[in-house]
C-alpha cells in the first residue's frame, strides 16, 4: 500500500493553477500524488471576461485546456463537478466518484453575491464563466433583432449593468464601444440606446484614485454609458430595475456585477465562514485543519489596516505560489512560509486603447494604461505556459 501522500486541488481558478503548476515543478518524481479537479477541461481568463462577454473578443481567447498547462506525469486531473467536501474523513464526493486527500485545497472560485436584493438572482446575468459570457453576448445581440421586429419597445436598447466597481467598469468600456457597431449592422438610430452604470456607493471603482475615477468616467460618459452613482438597485424584475426611491428602469438586459461570495459547499462542510469565504491563516491554513488551504475568491485575508484584501486575480497567483510552498514544506517536514501579499499594482480598462491604472507606485491613464494592462495580461500567459502560450495567445488579449 503507497504511502505517497494525496494533495488534491479544487479548482482550476487562478489560485488553483498557480499551486498545481508550482508542486508540478518543486516536488520531485513519487513525492506526493497531486490531483487537480476542475468542471470544465480548461482554465479561463476572469480578467478577460468582460470582452467575449460584451462582444469585443472571441470566448476561445479567454481560455486556454488544462492539458496544455499541466505535465500529466505529475499532476492527474479529473474533470468533474464537486458534490460535497467530507474533512471529517478526508474525502471529497465528485459527482461521478470519490477522492481521499492528505491535503486539500480549496480553490472553487466565488458565487454572485446579490446582498438580498429580491429578484436579481433569478433576473440578471453575471459574468462568471466562459459560458454565462456566451450567453450575455447572445442575448444583447438577440435585443437587436427583437427591436427590428417591436420597434415600440425601447426596453430591448436599453442595458442595465448593476456595479461600478472593476467588473462593471470594464464591461460597459467594451459594451459602448460594442453597441455602434450592433446598431450599424441592424440599422437602428443609436440615440435609442440606453447604456446605465449603476453603483449604490458613493463613487465608481470604490476605493481606487479619485483623479482616475474621475477620468475613467469622463472617457466613459463621452462613449456613451450614464452613470447613476450612490443609487442603490432596490430590485430586478423581468421588466428592469427598481432604484432610489422606487424609479423604475425598464430594461431587457441587466447585467450584475457588484458582488462576489465564496462558495456553500466550504460553508456545507462545517468549515467556519464569512460570506462563502474561510478567514485564513497566515499560512493560508483552515484555522483547526492543517491540512486544508484555501485560496483565491474563497479566503479571506486582511490587510495591516483590517481591511479585508479583495479577491483578485493577482493577490490569487501569489496565494498559489505560496500555498504550494507550504504543501511541499510540510511533506518534507520544513517550516511554513507565511503569506505576504504584494500589491504591484491595478489596472482597469475603459474599452478599446483607454485604461486607467496604479503601477510602480505612478498613476497611469489612457493609452499607456491600455499597454501596461496588455503587459500584465501578457506575463500571466508566460508565468503559466511559458513563450508557446504567449505566442498563441498574446496578440489577442
Amino acid at each position: 500500500m503507497s504511502n505517497i501522500p494525496k494533495i488534491v486541488i479544487l479548482g482550476a481558478g487562478y489560485g488553483g493553477v498557480l499551486t498545481a503548476l508550482r508542486l508540478q515543478k518543486e516536488l520531485n518524481y513519487n513525492e506526493a500524488d497531486v490531483t487537480l479537479v476542475n468542471k470544465h477541461d480548461y482554465h479561463y481568463f476572469t480578467t478577460h471576461l468582460h470582452m467575449p462577454a460584451a462582444g469585443t473578443d472571441k470566448t476561445e481567447n479567454a481560455r486556454v485546456s488544462i492539458s496544455k498547462l499541466i505535465d500529466e506525469f505529475k499532476i492527474d486531473f479529473v474533470k468533474s463537478t464537486v458534490v460535497q467536501i467530507r474533512t471529517q474523513d478526508k474525502k471529497v464526493i465528485l459527482e461521478d466518484g470519490t477522492l481521499s486527500y492528505d491535503y486539500l485545497v480549496i480553490g472553487l472560485g466565488g458565487e454572485p453575491e446579490t446582498f438580498g436584493i429580491p429578484g436579481m438572482l433569478e433576473n440578471a446575468m453575471n459574468i462568471r464563466s466562459i459560458n454565462s459570457v456566451r450567453l450575455i453576448r447572445e442575448h444583447i445581440e438577440y435585443q437587436f433583432a427583437r427591436f427590428k421586429r417591436e420597434p415600440h419597445r425601447l426596453d430591448y436598447l436599453t442595458f442595465v449593468v448593476g456595479g461600478a466597481g472593476f467588473t462593471g467598469i470594464e464591461f460597459v468600456g467594451e459594451l459602448a464601444d460594442r453597441l455602434p457597431e450592433l446598431c450599424k449592422q441592424n440599422d437602428v438610430d443609436p440615440s435609442l440606446v440606453k447604456l446605465y452604470n449603476i453603483e449604490a456607493a458613493p463613487t465608481a471603482l470604490p476605493g481606487f484614485d479619485p483623479e482616475l475615477v474621475e477620468y475613467a468616467m469622463q472617457v466613459l460618459t463621452k462613449k456613451g454609458v450614464t452613470f447613476r452613482i450612490g443609487t442603490a438597485i432596490k430590485e430586478c424584475t423581468t421588466e428592469g430595475v427598481i432604484v432610489g426611491d422606487g424609479e423604475e428602469i425598464k430594461a431587457a438586459t441587466v447585467i450584475w456585477a457588484a458582488g462576489v461570495r465564496g462558495n456553500r459547499l466550504i460553508e456545507e462542510a462545517g468549515i467556519e465562514t464569512m460570506r462563502g469565504r474561510v478567514k485564513v491563516d497566515e499560512n493560508l491554513r483552515v484555522p483547526g485543519h492543517e491540512n486544508i488551504y484555501v485560496v483565491g475568491d474563497n479566503s479571506l485575508m486582511f490587510n495591516p489596516e483590517g481591511r479585508p484584501y479583495p479577491p483578485t486575480a493577482q493577490i490569487a497567483m501569489q496565494q498559489g505560489v505560496t500555498c504550494a510552498h507550504n504543501l511541499v514544506a510540510s511533506i518534507r517536514n520544513q517550516p511554513l512560509k507565511k503569506f505576504e501579499f504584494k500589491n504591484k499594482g491595478t489596472v482597469a480598462s475603459l474599452g478599446k486603447g483607454e485604461a486607467i491604472g496604479l503601477a510602480f507606485g505612478k498613476k497611469y491613464k489612457g493609452g499607456v494604461a491600455a499597454l501596461i494592462k496588455k503587459a500584465i495580461d501578457v506575463r500571466y500567459l508566460y508565468i503559466i505556459g511559458g513563450i508557446p502560450l504567449v505566442l498563441r495567445k498574446g496578440k489577442f488579449l
